[in-house]
């Protein structure tokens, strides 16, 4: 299993007893398809995951067209975000943060479609703001970055937007998760749901509309000049990406072969550009119901894994990597571990704040 980003704090509660054995944290990430919940406790070495669990319930629906969160949508988002309210309040965690993100952002019934989760599930949700969902996404896939490399391009698709945020590797280390310094982010309005809504596949997939798509994530992205420091470094080959969405492990399921999904095998794989485009190609030639019966796909991302495959295409056009790097993580780990850091760093000030405390110090 690839390990977890580690998490900065104190092994144990001073009494030589485990944290990971008192200490439970909730992460909850409610995007415009997934509903997803993490519930870990602290390692040394990161966080063990005592429970998943993950529900596609496409709260973005028909968003584009009408601005506002559909009923039906907002129903089965609820059936699952009181299944995650059972799950975290049966656990007894210590700190649980729940985040939602482009969909409630973007829709003009979001704010009271929060408000009405909080009444009737419990579970308060924050709609965070595409520079902290870029942050958090960094954050979650900061153990896959290489710094044998000199920068990385780390892409997160989702169902209504995708962040991207361009790293420097080399740089020194930042804040309490020692996050190399991100020279660079953007959040465009263009996820899997939103993108499948404005180019409908029709009844057969074709290249030209592959392409169309393609070429419209590529105008949002291209217009942004900010990252133009960090090309030379991109193309002389000395970067690498991170994509991490769940369109991109389908692709990295197809080109493994599996047999049926397994996050083991398929977070922290590389791929090269002809990897990922060979992949694609054999997503193209298959029909919507041959592509439901992918194992690495079904039913719930047929419609949308060629979508993803466009923005990531898109993102190797514009900033080439020959190395990729699939990541079945990100803001659900990114919010785990500053949960984490956290609350050691307020345990870290009130042990310095202890009578004898500069004495202690001063002594050694």
């Amino acid at each position: 299993m690839n390990e977890v980003p580690r998490a900065p704090g104190p092994r144990s509660d001073g009494r030589g007893k485990p944290l990971g054995e008192q200490a439970c944290y909730a992460a909850l990430d409610l995007g415009t398809n997934n509903c997803r919940l993490l519930i870990a406790t602290p390692t040394a070495h990161g966080f063990r995951v005592l429970e998943a669990y993950s529900r596609i319930v496409r709260l973005g629906e028909g968003l584009s067209q009408s601005g506002r969160l559909s009923d039906a949508a907002m129903d089965r988002a609820l059936a699952a975000l009181r299944v995650s309210g059972e799950k975290v309040r049966r656990r007894k965690v210590v700190k649980f943060r729940a985040i939602a993100t482009q969909a409630c952002r973007m829709a003009t019934n979001g704010q009271a479609f929060v408000n009405r989760v909080a009444n009737e599930t419990g579970v308060k949700l924050q709609i965070i703001s595409p520079q902290e969902e870029a942050r958090l996404s960094v954050t979650g896939c900061l153990n896959l970055l290489d710094d044998r490399h000199e920068a990385a391009l780390v892409v997160d698709v989702g169902g209504g937007s995708t962040e991207l945020s361009w790293v420097d590797l080399k740089g020194a280390p930042q804040g309490p998760n020692g996050i190399p310094p991100v020279r660079a982010w953007l959040s465009i309005p263009i996820g899997v749901v939103t993108l499948a809504e404005r180019f409908p596949e029709g009844e057969v997939a074709t290249e030209g509309w592959f392409r169309q798509m393609v070429d419209h994530v590529k105008g949002e992205i291209g217009a942004f000049r900010r990252a133009d420091p960090m090309k030379p470094v991109f193309d002389a080959d000395r970067a690498h990406l991170i994509g991490t969405s769940g369109a991109i492990t389908s692709l990295a399921g197809m080109h493994l072969r599996l047999p049926r999904y397994d996050r083991n095998r398929v977070d922290g794989i590389w791929m090269s550009r002809d990897d990922c485009d060979a992949a694609a190609g054999k997503l193209l030639a298959l029909s919507a119901s041959e592509r439901a019966a992918q194992p690495c796909i079904g039913p719930d991302r047929a419609d949308l894994v060629l979508a993803g495959a466009a923005i990531l295409q898109a993102v190797q056009e514009l900033w080439p990597c020959n190395r990729v790097r699939v990541a079945d993580r990100g803001l659900r780990e990114g919010v785990l571990l500053s949960l984490m850091s956290e609350r050691a760093g307020r345990r870290r000030r009130k042990r310095r704040r202890k009578p004898g405390a500069k004495r202690a110090i001063a002594a050694e």
